[in-house]
């Protein structure tokens, strides 16, 4: 029976989140207004929904998470600590280091998710769903999704027609989170090769959908937000977290 490992992407520099990130790793930034680390609240979801075997991949300030979360007792979860390797690169080649130092194996079900995002997502029925597709790779989506820049309507000479502020998309969007059959570390040991960087979404999962390998998207209408950037941080309401996460959190 396969084990389902929660790997959490929280090597990166955050350099869109200058200057926070020039002393803080940037799934450290506090959020909320009792001010826990971003990257609490990820554990602290994978916790909820029952999986407590998780993968930290770091780099960048990593004593800063280790030193915080320590050996995940204190949370209830147990957490192993893969330093990124510079010659893997990018989002796969980070979640290959963690295969290649035995932190994770083809037998386990990979619960990928990017340290920046904050979301109280229903992982449990998200890894039902992903069971019940047989799916080599399912990753979340949401829908309603608010660009947070306004688009400009140009005719096909370049004319600008008008501007639309902040629109809806009508498409689905990632958010940040995929589940993988654990068969695909090989497949991405594959792909990679002697290339230096190699990344889930623009690669991977591109790949399994050419191979004829079932891949889903499920999707969500749950909150969720990105903080990718010193603008996006600053406009995520301290009270709104704690209220989306009251039982989460305890």
């Amino acid at each position: 029976m396969s084990k389902v490992k929660g790997i959490v992407l929280c090597g990166g520099k955050g350099t869109r989140l200058r200057p926070l990130t020039n002393y803080i790793q940037k799934t450290m930034v506090p959020v909320g207004l009792k001010q826990k680390p971003l990257l609490e609240y990820v554990v602290r979801l994978f916790r909820f929904h029952g999986i407590k075997d998780l993968v930290f991949l770091v780099n960048y300030k990593s004593e800063q998470i280790i030193n915080y979360f320590e050996d995940g007792s204190r949370f209830g979860v147990n957490i192993t600590y893969v330093e990124d390797d510079a010659s893997s690169k990018g989002t796969a080649g980070a979640v290959l280091t963690a295969y290649n130092k035995g932190a994770v194996t083809p037998k386990d079900t990979l619960f990928v998710y990017y340290g920046d995002i904050v979301t109280n997502m229903n992982l449990t029925d998200l890894l039902q769903y992903h069971k019940d597709k047989k799916a080599w790779g399912t990753v979340a989506l949401s829908s309603g999704f608010k660009v947070r820049v306004g688009l400009a309507n140009l005719s096909s000479e370049g004319k600008v027609l008008g501007f639309e502020e902040k629109p809806t998309l009508e498409k689905p969007v990632s958010v940040g989170i995929s589940i993988l059959k654990g068969e695909t570390l090989e497949v991405m040991k594959q792909l990679k090769g002697d290339k230096p960087e190699l990344d889930l979404m623009g690669e991977v999962l591109p790949h399994l959908i050419k191979c004829d390998k079932p891949v889903y998207g499920y999707v969500s209408k749950a909150f969720w937000y990105d903080v990718l950037s010193t603008e996006a941080y600053e406009k995520l309401d301290p009270k709104l977290v704690d209220e989306t996460f009251k039982n989460i959190l305890g």
